[in-house]
């Protein structure tokens, strides 16, 4: 599924014209206005960077037979492995695929991270929840409440030393911002998810998953957007009423290939996500922001640097694109959109105004 780069442009637009923004039901307004009226202008918090860092691209959502996928495990990693990705995390539904068993593909440029999409419901809400890196299955719990059951699913993740990331909130419209907000010990989810049936854009009265994101960002919850192509399909024909591999991934930077490596440095923002775009850098000083795109044949691109309450503060169309703070920012991220309609997303980069808050 792609981002249709056109209709999103309007909607910034739009929320750019408005005074405030009413972000969960109750329009309870975020903290933005009353920081910002501090003194001192922001400057961004610039991430620690270690040593030696390399970019690795890799899919953290994907299914085989062991669940609900038409294919087996092995041809499923040979086809990420195939084509140039460097880590996969094979997600079964409330089943431990072992990547032991395929250690025959594994090498220096090819990793598999064991992985399960945890399965569980709350009345007809489907709560679907990836643990990265574990070593068993973890069991799906139940709650009396929906939160309480995502929340329960999260902490039994991170019970098991795994990094917890929500799947696709849309899907089935089962979670909403109100409850996304009230999650507490998260920092990944799904902004793109390459199935057809997981309504990123949202629809009638329901957010679209990047809105929902920057709401999120906007109240003070500090979380990452990843994408992912929640692939079943690797037989017959790739349609977008099938859910394929290829349609989004994350690209991590961290200095080594391992599958703890991988999975700290995603659940510290240190990534981008893409469904087509290639970024060579994304680099932060106390004022700037900037990204280097690596361009792709005759491929034109826009970015878009957006702030609190969704709020376009800039669009670059250089293959450079750079943005300055003004001094009243929370937040900074950035989407790269391809003339293909295809996008990058650049993980938020927090100022000194932003207040991380807790429901």
């Amino acid at each position: 599924m792609r981002l249709h780069a056109t209709a999103r442009t309007r909607r910034l637009i739009v929320r750019a014209a408005r005074a405030s923004l009413a972000l969960f039901t109750g329009g309870i307004a975020g903290p933005a206005s009353a920081h910002a009226q501090s003194a001192a202008p922001a400057r961004f918090v610039v991430p620690a960077e270690p040593a030696n860092a390399r970019w690795f691209k890799g899919n953290t959502h994907t299914h085989t037979t062991n669940s609900d996928g038409d294919t087996p495990p092995e041809p499923v990693a040979r086809w990420y492995k195939q084509h140039r990705y460097n880590f996969l995390v094979l997600s079964d539904h409330n089943v431990f695929t072992d990547p032991a068993a395929l250690s025959s593909l594994v090498d220096s440029t090819f990793l598999l991270i064991p992985g399960e999409e945890v399965t569980t419901a709350f009345g007809a809400a489907s709560v679907h929840v990836n643990a990265l890196d574990i070593t068993r299955v973890i069991p799906a719990p139940t709650g009396s409440s929906l939160l309480e059951t995502v929340q329960k699913t999260i902490d039994a993740i991170r019970a098991e030393r795994a990094i917890p990331h929500i799947n696709h909130p849309n899907f089935r419209w089962s979670i909403d911002t109100t409850v996304l907000w009230r999650m507490k010990n998260d920092r990944l989810i799904e902004i793109h998810n390459g199935h057809p049936l997981v309504h990123n854009e949202g629809g009638g009265d329901s957010q679209g998953m990047e809105d929902a994101w920057d709401a999120l960002l906007t109240r003070g919850k500090r979380i990452f957007g990843i994408a992912v192509d929640d692939a079943h399909h690797f037989q017959g024909e790739f349609a977008p009423d099938r859910a394929n591999p290829g349609r989004g991934w994350v690209v991590v930077r961290t200095p080594s290939l391992t599958g703890r490596a991988i999975v700290e440095a995603l659940d510290a923002g240190h990534f981008y996500a893409s469904s087509g775009p290639v970024l060579r850098e994304v680099r932060a000083t106390e004022t700037v922001l900037t990204v280097q795109i690596q361009r792709e044949g005759d491929f034109k691109y826009t970015t878009q640097f957006i702030g609190a309450n969704g709020r376009l503060l800039g669009t670059d169309m250089s293959l450079t694109p750079t943005y300055t703070l003004r001094g009243g920012e929370t937040y900074v991220r950035a989407r790269v959109i391809d003339s293909a309609g295809r996008v990058a997303w650049v993980q938020p980069v927090f100022t000194t105004r932003f207040v991380e808050r807790q429901p």
